[in-house]
């Protein structure tokens, strides 16, 4: 091997399945990556109480962990991690034009020091150590993020919400159900990486990411601008895809392990077919 890459996983929809089982192939890929002598690590919108747990069942030692979208960074310390990079902001104007337009939906918000404050229970989401608060207590405080899940409304209507609440002073993803997740202006996972990066004093184009979701156009625009690999799943939705520079198989069917064995200079899927990744352009 010459040089180590900086290689970024997204997690849900490319680690692992929605019942939360591994794709296909990914912990060998991984394995095999990581023994290579690249730099592997997660960037994922989770937080870091629901991150850890992939760390240590990719077996993976990084010394830098990227999550709540880019807002919070951790680092390993010996055996342990502290939050090296916390990114917050003040959201009690975010939080006053969703719940106007949103009375009913739930919202959850992440101090710096990890906390969560929530106004109802969030399917899908950790609270452990959390504390239920009234709707007003949400803003008293900078935050990392802002949640909202509001099961009656749809991915399309809270891009619409979006719209016309003109949410631009802010970052915000959407998920693959509905909910919205709001970050600090101009921080994103890749804001993230490229501070990691920087840190590890690695070299610019040796940098590989994946993920299939809108939270991750931010690490494939970083990505690619370095002159690095951006790589879609294969069940991205097509301004995803178009974001790329490579799409991958699905989640399902293992494509984060045929994108990694790429990485490693071989085309053959995770159970040793000939599937080869493609031009995001060719995917359409």
């Amino acid at each position: 091997m010459t040089t180590a890459w900086l290689v970024g996983l997204d997690v849900d929809g490319t680690i692992i399945l929605q019942d939360e089982t591994m794709s296909p192939g990914v912990p060998k890929a991984v394995a095999r990556v990581r023994d290579a002598g690249h730099f592997v690590t997660i960037a994922t919108g989770r937080s870091w109480m629901a991150t850890e747990r992939w760390v240590d069942a990719l077996e993976i030692t990084p010394e830098f962990v990227v999550c709540s979208n880019g807002a919070v960074t951790m680092r390993r310390v010996g055996d342990a991690w502290e939050r090296w990079h916390v990114e917050t902001f003040d959201p009690t104007a975010v939080l006053a034009l969703l719940t106007e337009r949103l009375p009913e939906a739930h919202y959850m918000v992440e101090l710096a020091t990890g906390q969560r404050l929530f106004t109802g229970e969030l399917d899908d989401w950790t609270l452990n150590g959390g504390r239920l608060v009234e709707l007003d207590e949400l803003g008293a405080e900078p935050v990392s993020r802002v949640v909202v899940v509001s099961p009656g409304h749809s991915e399309d209507d809270f891009h619409r919400l979006v719209a016309d609440a003109g949410l631009n002073e802010v970052s915000y993803a959407i998920g693959w159900t509905a909910w919205l997740d709001i970050a600090p202006q101009g921080v994103d996972k890749g804001t993230a990486l490229e501070r990691v990066h920087a840190e590890l004093g690695m070299e610019g184009g040796n940098v590989f990411v994946a993920g299939d979701g809108r939270n991750d156009l931010g690490m494939f625009g970083w990505a690619l601008g370095v002159g690095g690999r951006a790589v879609a799943m294969g069940q991205a939705v097509d301004e995803v895809k178009e974001a790329a520079g490579e799409v991958t198989g699905d989640v399902a069917d293992g494509g984060l392990a045929t994108a990694l064995e790429s990485l490693l200079g071989s085309s053959s899927g995770p159970s040793g077919g000939d599937e080869r990744m493609k031009p995001a352009r060719l995917d359409h």
